[in-house]
């Protein structure tokens, strides 16, 4: 059915709420009594039977299982979470999204179903973004979309579900502008996880732009694709130094960026990914309508992501798995494996992902679903702290 759904334009931290009819071939739908070449019709399936197969394909069967989609309150608002897994004994891993306000909860249900065998997976929709988007005023809440907010409502969260779930301690993964909560948190408490896995991990905004120019630069020049060529010399100098990001000039590095695959190797825009979305058996019509609205967020956070920087970050009192797509330009590879290196830290590893840009749980699931519980997990086992999934 994926492969079936209609094309839609990308923008970064702005989704586009995209056609929800589309074609695709259901075999179950057809009696087994019809012909064979009956069966091989295309039969028009919308959306709400899709997200009904979906959602019957990833069906929580285990006895101790748990399935909830659920808000709790953090920081004052309702959030919206959710909280998946075969069994429940097993260790706990917070998924923190990127964006800002790019919700991995809709997308999930295509890469997750696995880790459910071996984690009780947590999605969470930070505030002004996704299904907290409807679950609170955006105008109200714009004041409060500070990092500090968002890492204390990151707090707040993993001490719930310690709490909820029986839990010492959990798994907790920042991807891309999560990273930076993740990592923030991780600092914070870092008596509270296992690990902290940073996946297209940010380290130094203001190096991580210049190091994607000048790699996006060169592949507009050696592919001698002249309209990119002329974009990207139009925003120069980018970044400035000491000055804020340009909210325009970012969209204009992140367009060729993207297009020339330092966002997904080989791909040359987001919407295989975003069209995951529309399928989503946790997001309605209006969940998938809020998301336009989630460009506040981006905006807002705009200013203390640009200064953001750990480079002074040189010990952390937990176990660390950096994450990182070989052709990662969106955050810098190279920037989050030197960091690594003069980390102290009781265990670090830096898993190399080849063939792969920025949306490794995407491009990659099963090579990232085979380090989660071959490399991270035991951790837990270790600690008397993992179910019989083996």
């Amino acid at each position: 059915i994926r492969n079936r759904i209609q094309n839609s334009l990308s923008l970064i931290c702005k989704l586009v709420l995209l056609p929800i009819i589309f074609t695709g071939f259901v075999m179950a739908a057809i009696s087994p009594s019809a012909s064979a070449q009956e069966r091989d019709k295309a039969v028009t399936v919308d959306r709400a039977r899709a997200q009904t197969i979906i959602d019957n394909l990833r069906k929580i069967t285990g006895e101790n299982g748990i399935d909830t989609l659920k808000t709790v309150e953090l920081g004052g608002i309702d959030q919206w979470i959710s909280v998946r897994g075969q069994n429940r004994t097993n260790p706990i891993l917070l998924f923190i999204h990127g964006g800002p306000a790019v919700p991995e909860m809709p997308g999930s249900w295509f890469y997750q179903r696995p880790w459910e065998d071996y984690f009780t997976v947590v999605q969470w929709d930070q505030r002004g973004a996704g299904k907290s988007i409807t679950s609170s005023n955006p105008e109200a809440i714009a004041a409060t979309i500070t990092v500090d907010q968002m890492v204390a409502d990151a707090g707040e969260l993993v001490a719930h579900l310690r709490r909820t779930y029986g839990k010492r301690k959990i798994f907790v993964l920042g991807h891309s502008w999560g990273s930076i909560i993740g990592l923030r948190l991780a600092m914070r408490h870092p008596d509270w996880l296992y690990a902290y896995i940073g996946m297209g991990q940010a380290i130094n905004a203001e190096a991580n732009e210049r190091l994607g120019t000048e790699w996006v630069l060169r592949q507009a020049e050696a592919t001698g694709n002249t309209k990119a060529e002329n974009e990207l010399r139009g925003i120069m100098p980018y970044p400035e130094p000491g000055k804020p990001l340009n909210i325009n000039k970012i969209l204009v590095q992140r367009k060729w960026l993207t297009y020339f695959g330092g966002m997904t190797w080989n791909r040359s825009d987001l919407s295989f990914q975003q069209d995951a979305a529309i399928l989503s058996p946790d997001y309605t019509e209006d969940d998938l309508a809020a998301r336009d609205k989630a460009g506040v967020s981006a905006m807002t956070l705009l200013p203390e992501i640009a200064k953001m920087d750990f480079s002074d970050v040189t010990e952390l009192d937990c176990p660390v798995f950096i994450l990182a797509g070989e052709h990662d330009h969106a955050t810098s590879s190279v920037l989050a494996k030197r960091w690594l290196a003069n980390l102290g830290a009781p265990q670090k590893h830096f898993i190399r992902f080849e063939d792969v840009a920025h949306e490794i749980q995407f491009e990659a699931p099963g090579k990232l679903f085979f380090h989660l519980v071959h490399d991270i997990r035991p951790l837990a086992d270790k600690a008397k702290d993992g179910g019989p999934a083996h």
